[in-house]
């Protein structure tokens, strides 16, 4: 038999960022719940900012009787002479029964001790206490707090609990609450709570208080109001997905409303009003003809048909704010961008101070710059030693996330360089999975020169990712390093440059770096895993050249008929196994005997002697070699009696597996 269930969890308003972080995992916590009981249905989770609700619209009022089958120890170990041992003895004790109750079952190897035991469900209203206070538990927001005299925590304090099944108030407790059917309704409509008898009741009162339940309607209501907005005043609303979902988590009963700043304040940089809008108000920025404007979107919680002082309320509130960002900014333009105060700021303990970083980041760049034959290399130097230098500023000092995009605005106004503004406003490309990417390669080396500084010095003072840990990015790094080489083509071989510059820091490990970084590989690039080892083991450490490597290998090992390659090549890789393939190979003409060796030497040097432009091109090459190789295996003997033709046979095998381990060892591929 199935009821409705209603659980509600009313609670002091919780803080959007903590809770939105924790609510991709809240259902999975409840589905385990319900499994571990038994009890797994469908359920509906809603939320406001002042309540957590679990709705299940059939819910068994009992779990369904179970037979729970146990087995132990092999009878002829649980039994000596026909008495009991230790073995069946300790398997009675912990199902809790007597030795004489328990069963013997053939499996197939042997008679067991076997225990069938049938359990009759519980009733679901007596486990739902527990059920609630583990779910609870499970929750993870970061910070919690304790209130009144109470000893356990939460992220804010609950001040309400229902259970309700069908029309039957469950009898729970949470937190001392225990459980009721009332509820709250907006805080506008009434402070006093009211009451409901059954689901449908508590879901009808609940709207009629000013409260929308369902998030996914404030959602469309607020998308559905800015869209009007926008149609009224012919502007253009910037819809920022985070900040969308946090005043979706903060409002009970949205209302989208347009309000202004003082016109002055759009000499600052677009980005300083728009990111002081929505860090400090939650405010959304206003667009038109392409423009930033004067005006912001907020989205207020409040029920009244009034909403003249809110408007007011809020554009009182911006005005001290963009008042500051003012300030900070014309300071900043007054002080200039100077990077003598990056000394006195420390980078890392054990990596010296920010200044130090930058001239680390500054030899990195000198070598790039000389490997990618760049001319603007006193640029790329200034650019280096500049990039760090808005640390200083005020802005940034307020405002973190700007840090870079203020170095380029101020660098602007100092009338630098067009190219080492840019850089500095591009230094942290890319910042995620769908980032864009520096624009050029002067500003690629600069965001390469920090990146590659980053995994260098922290692996040198054992700042080393482990688990899911990794406070400095370097995991993004590895992969940003990879995305800008395939974006311009850029030869980088973190070998090489490790080498180079090792100097410049003390207990670098260069194989466990290298070991990281070609971990990285296997995540960044889609490809069967065997693939990337097949490349990797050609040597190869030129980022660009592998992830060229692999676009040539990839489509051919994915083709219907790369299974007959396959054979093919362990064939190659059975022959050679005692074949030194790393040294160099001989090949005498004058031993060849049989018309298919000579078929396949011609076949291998009319390959070699060609150029190509492309790795496709050489593969494709390389892989035709195949009717030759198979009439080889088919028809030479390769074990001669004669040892000097049984090493040329050999030989002229290896040299064809040297041609294909240039690009890729293709015996280290499994399909």
């Amino acid at each position: 038999m199935n009821k409705p269930l209603l659980i509600e969890i009313g609670v002091e308003e919780l803080p959007a960022i903590p809770f939105l972080n924790e609510l991709p995992n809240i259902e999975k916590k409840w589905s385990d719940i319900l499994e571990k009981n038994r009890l797994l249905c469908d359920f509906d989770f809603f939320y406001t900012p002042r309540r957590l609700v679990l709705w299940h619209r059939e819910f068994q009022v009992k779990q369904e009787d179970s037979t729970i089958e146990q087995f132990g120890a092999p009878v002829k170990i649980a039994y000596k002479d026909g008495v009991p041992t230790g073995a069946a003895i300790s398997f009675a004790a912990k199902l809790g029964v007597d030795v004489s109750v328990l069963e013997k079952k053939d499996l197939g190897k042997g008679e067991v001790l076997y225990f069938k035991q049938e359990v009759i469900g519980s009733e679901s209203k007596t486990l739902l206490n527990e059920m609630i206070n583990e779910f609870v538990a499970s929750l993870n927001f970061g910070k919690s707090m304790r209130w009144a005299s109470r000893t356990d925590s939460f992220i804010r304090p609950i001040r309400s609990l229902s259970v309700l099944l069908g029309e039957e108030i469950v009898d729970a407790e949470l937190f001392g609450v225990k459980s009721s059917n009332f509820s709250f309704a907006h805080r506008m409509v009434s402070y006093e709570p009211f009451t409901y008898s059954f689901a449908g009741d508590y879901f009808c009162k609940l709207d009629k208080s000013g409260v929308i339940l369902y998030p996914d309607e404030r959602r469309k209501i607020i998308l559905e109001q800015m869209k009007n907005i926008e149609q009224r005043h012919n502007i253009k609303i910037e819809i920022d997905t985070e900040l969308l979902e946090e005043v979706v988590a903060i409002t009970e009963y949205p209302t989208a409303l347009i309000g202004k700043f003082d016109e002055e304040f759009l000499e600052l940089p677009e980005e300083v009003i728009v990111t002081s809008m929505k860090e400090n108000q939650r405010y959304f920025a206003v667009y038109k003809d392409g423009n930033l404007t004067n005006n912001f979107i907020v989205v207020s919680n409040a029920k009244t048909n009034d909403f003249g002082y809110i408007i007011q309320g809020n554009e009182k509130v911006l005005r001290p704010r963009l008042a500051d960002a003012m300030f900070f900014y014309k300071n900043d333009i007054k002080n200039g961008l100077s990077n003598e105060g990056l000394k006195k700021l420390v980078f890392v303990e054990g990596l010296g101070s920010m200044y130090d970083k930058c001239e680390r980041e500054a030899k990195i760049a000198s070598y790039l710059a000389n490997t990618f034959e760049v001319k603007e290399k006193e640029l790329i130097q200034k650019a280096v030693m500049l990039s760090k230098a808005d640390l200083m500023s005020e802005m940034v000092y307020e405002f973190t996330e700007l840090q870079g995009l203020m170095g380029y605005y101020y660098a602007k106004i100092a009338k630098e360089d067009n190219l080492v503004s840019l850089a500095l406003k591009e230094q942290y490309l890319p910042t995620g999975e769908d980032s864009e990417l520096p624009s050029n390669v002067f500003s690629s080396i600069v965001a390469l020169s920090n990146k590659l500084d980053n995994l260098m010095a922290l692996f040198s003072v054992g700042k080393i990712p482990t688990g899911s840990k990794d406070p400095f990015g370097l995991r993004r790094a590895a992969a940003g390093i990879v995305k800008i080489a395939m974006e311009h083509k850029l030869p980088i071989d973190l070998s090489k440059i490790i080498d180079e510059l090792s100097t410049n820091y003390k207990n670098l490990d260069k194989k466990v770096l290298i070991e990281f970084f070609n971990e990285r590989l296997f995540k960044i690039f889609e490809v069967n895993p065997t693939v990337l080892k097949a490349v990797l083991a050609s040597g190869e450490t030129d980022i660009y050249k592998i992830s060229q490597k692999l676009c040539a290998l990839n489509p051919i090992v994915q083709s219907d008929n790369f299974k007959d390659y396959v054979a093919t090549f362990k064939r190659v890789a059975n022959i050679i196994k005692d074949v030194d393939v790393n040294s160099k190979l001989l090949i005498d003409e004058k031993l060849f005997e049989d018309k298919e060796e000579k078929e396949l030497f011609a076949k291998f040097n009319e390959v070699q002697s060609k150029a190509y432009k492309t790795y496709d091109e050489e593969l494709e090459a390389l892989f035709a070699l195949k009717p030759e190789l198979d009439n080889f295996f088919d028809n030479v003997f390769v074990n001669h009696e004669n040892e000097k033709i049984k090493t040329n046979r050999k030989n002229l095998v290896g040299v064809i597996y040297q041609g294909f381990r240039k690009i890729a060892d293709i015996k280290e591929i499994t399909i």
